[in-house]
């Protein structure tokens, strides 16, 4: 069943929130997670480490938070990218939250935890299940997923569909057989409609056709050679 928490890629600050100080390379500092008075998610915070050691009891508590280390933005060389890659597939999943892809953005973030892409930086119990929290090494994006406790019996089946919504541009291998078929049906129609036509054409005369027999008839009724008695000059008596 999936959380009424949106799964909403969560941003990594370059300022803290309480100081609004820019942090800067190699910084350390504290990223916490509060619950969205707005709505059913979370709001992320960023603090510097003097601003995060002056909260008090008073202040709201987090319902996760770590430390970080800030490494400053480095732009990258824009590279041409032709197919969607796990990272890119775990994003989208997320953003558009929807049931069924659960066990598969669990199987992900896992994936880019074993590559080195994502780190746990937290995890937390609900009623609904564990919740962990995975931060982007490069990027300090957080992506927040929902432990589905998937059994070993399932993991290759999961595994598989990973690999066939990467191969196929992030869309179920049903849905791009079910548009090849269509594709193939339109096809098929169109050379039925092409053959019907020919057919028709086939069947119809050309009006030279049908003319050419009565020109015939014509000529045999008057040929050239023939004198017509009427314009014989009249004979002496």
């Amino acid at each position: 069943m999936a959380l009424n928490e949106p799964w909403s890629i969560k941003s990594r600050a370059h300022a803290c929130s309480v100081t609004e100080k820019k942090f800067v390379d190699g910084e350390a500092f504290y990223t916490a997670l509060f619950p969205d008075p707005e709505s059913s998610g979370y709001l992320r915070k960023d603090f510097s480490k003097e601003a995060w050691e002056k909260r008090t009891d008073e202040d709201q508590s987090p319902f996760s938070f770590w430390g970080s280390i800030y490494h400053a933005p480095v732009k990258e060389e824009e590279v041409e990218v032709t197919e969607e890659s796990p990272e890119d597939l775990l994003r989208r999943l997320g953003e558009e939250d929807e049931e069924h892809t659960e066990n598969v953005r669990y199987i992900l973030a896992v994936m880019l935890e074993r590559k080195k892409l994502l780190v746990e930086a937290d995890s937390q119990p609900t009623p609904t299940g564990i919740i962990r929290i995975y931060e982007h090494r490069k990027t300090g994006d957080v992506f927040i997923v929902k432990d589905p406790n998937i059994p070993l019996s399932e993991i290759d089946s999961i595994q598989q569909e990973i690999s066939d919504l990467l191969e196929s541009g992030g869309r179920k291998v049903e849905e791009t057989q079910e548009s090849e078929d269509g594709d193939q049906e339109s096809s098929e129609e169109n050379a039925e409609n092409a053959e019907v036509s020919d057919d028709d054409n086939a069947g119809e005369e050309t009006p030279a056709e049908t003319s050419a027999p009565a020109d015939e008839a014509t000529e045999e009724a008057t040929p050239d050679d023939e004198t017509n008695p009427a314009d014989e000059e009249p004979r002496d008596s």
